[in-house]
């Protein structure tokens, strides 16, 4: 049978993929954006800096302090991508997520499994650059590639996976190939996929199925215990597959952003610790809402791996926050092998 081999939770924004100045790209949609998602509420700028004030983000934002954090989170993800080239898998199953890069309004499935050969991505083309919200662009080279690049599939196990899915009650939507859409802002897979594929696999990209969740947009979002039971059921799945390749399962985004909370993600460190399905399972949605929603790919993953004998440790955790109102992005690193 084959065998799950390594386990790896990521984020991937774009505080991983740019330097510490452009970190401030993005602080004047901070300070124009009137309903920041914060724990279970929505606030505008200025009053998440009054929320907030005893809490010494305006040093926690500093030009030396985001030079620091962002050292620790290159230390990190380079010692993700060493562990992952030693283990050697010869398979991988990423959950990650969509932001309207492959799918929009026209279509917004809850679950897609991607089963086709080949999965492209490319760089932006100027006009869709020209249409990137400041500070995304920068972060590009983080989760494309320079040029149009295709990487391998596996569309045997993605149809072993869509049909055990289904026939344990997952109403599952396939894609065999990636849309290329008219006039979009994107095109090729999401960053969610690209960050792995660029960042810890190198570029040496195995044999893999992305797994797509609808993280981010209401009303059909899966709730935290729907990923954990679909992470599950995937896991199970491959554990009985008749193969003998050694798998990798990743989860790809969170932690909490666009505004930090760090008590909140160290809960989430404290259960995959405990491997605590329950405390997982019970977050609400609107804990679960905007860039935080991503934490569902790493209950998927969690959901995969629990009933393993794989082990490990956090290997860093940075809030990389870019103002006193405690925006930015907070980055996490986990593996278990």
């Amino acid at each position: 049978m084959a065998e799950i081999v390594l386990g790896m939770w990521t984020t991937h924004g774009p505080t991983l993929s740019t330097t510490p100045d452009e970190w401030l790209l993005r602080l004047p949609a901070d300070h124009a954006n009137k309903a920041h998602w914060y724990q279970t509420g929505r606030y505008d700028f200025a009053t998440l800096v009054e929320m907030r004030k005893s809490e010494g983000l305006a040093e926690k934002s500093s030009l030396d302090e985001r030079t620091k954090r962002n050292a620790a989170c290159r230390a990190a993800m380079n010692e993700m991508a060493d562990v992952y080239a030693a283990t050697g898998s010869d398979v991988a199953v990423i959950f990650g997520n969509d932001q309207q890069e492959l799918f929009n309004d026209a279509l917004m499935p809850a679950f897609t499994v991607f089963n086709g050969e080949a999965v492209w991505n490319e760089p932006s083309s100027d006009e869709q650059a020209a249409r990137h919200p400041p500070g995304i662009h920068a972060a590009e080279p983080g989760h494309k590639p320079p040029v149009y690049t295709e990487y391998p599939g596996h569309p045997e196990l993605a149809n072993y996976l869509i049909g055990d899915l289904v026939s344990n009650g997952f109403d599952i939507t396939r894609a065999s190939k990636l849309p290329r859409l008219e006039n979009h802002w994107h095109s090729g897979i999401g960053h969610a996929f690209g960050f792995v594929y660029r960042q810890i696999m190198r570029d040496q990209v195995c044999p893999h199925v992305p797994i797509i969740t609808n993280t981010f947009f209401p009303p059909n979002q899966p709730t935290a215990r729907r990923c954990f039971e679909m992470g599950r059921t995937v896991g199970r799945a491959l554990k009985a597959w008749k193969s003998d390749a050694r798998i990798a399962i990743f989860g790809s985004g969170g932690m909490s952003h666009f505004v930090i909370d760090e008590a909140f993600d160290r809960k989430i460190f404290d259960a995959l610790a405990a491997r605590d399905a329950e405390t997982l399972c019970a977050i609400g949605e609107d804990w679960l809402q905007s860039g935080t929603s991503e934490l569902k790919n790493w209950i998927a993953a969690a959901g995969a791996l629990f009933e393993t004998d794989l082990a490990g440790e956090v290997v860093d955790y940075q809030p990389c926050y870019r103002s006193e109102a405690g925006t930015g992005t907070a980055n996490g690193f986990v593996y278990w092998n």
